[in-house]
């Protein structure tokens, strides 16, 4: 069973924009829903779209990473996962891990069909992901 990815973002632009990143690196081997700005387009998130993209993905048989960007993101992402039967929020977790570094580690993951709370641990392990090429700023 492989691990879809739930972009979430304040931000359609964003979250399309994390998603093609992603798919990018590697290819369509990887199921990615963006989910980004409200119904009526304007900046936020939306608890029912997310609920929306992680029904669709465990309804194709997949487990569910969430990733997000700040703020309400977390609070709708949260919101979304009370919606879910114990069995279905068993197969979905929310990454702690930075949005598109984490996004671009899970998917290469996920690609290797990792468990959830491996692509997870990839996910967060973007903490970690150093910024700056030399000591010298």
């Amino acid at each position: 069973m492989s691990v879809a990815l739930i972009i979430v973002s304040h931000s359609e632009l964003l979250a399309r924009g994390v998603v093609e990143l992603a798919g990018q690196m590697t290819g369509s081997g990887v199921p990615l829903y963006a989910v980004g700005g409200t119904d009526d387009g304007l900046l936020g998130t939306s608890a029912p779209r997310i609920s929306q993209a992680v029904q669709d993905a465990l309804g194709q048989g997949h487990d569910a990473l969430i990733l997000l960007d700040l703020g309400s993101a977390a609070m709708n992402a949260a919101l979304a996962l009370e919606w879910l039967t114990p069995e279905q929020r068993a197969r979905v977790q929310i990454a702690d891990a930075p949005l598109v570094e984490g996004a671009v580690l899970a998917a290469v993951a996920s690609l290797g069909d990792s468990p959830l709370a491996e692509v997870a641990q990839e996910a967060a392990s973007a903490r970690d992901m150093p910024k700056r090429l030399t000591d010298s700023a």
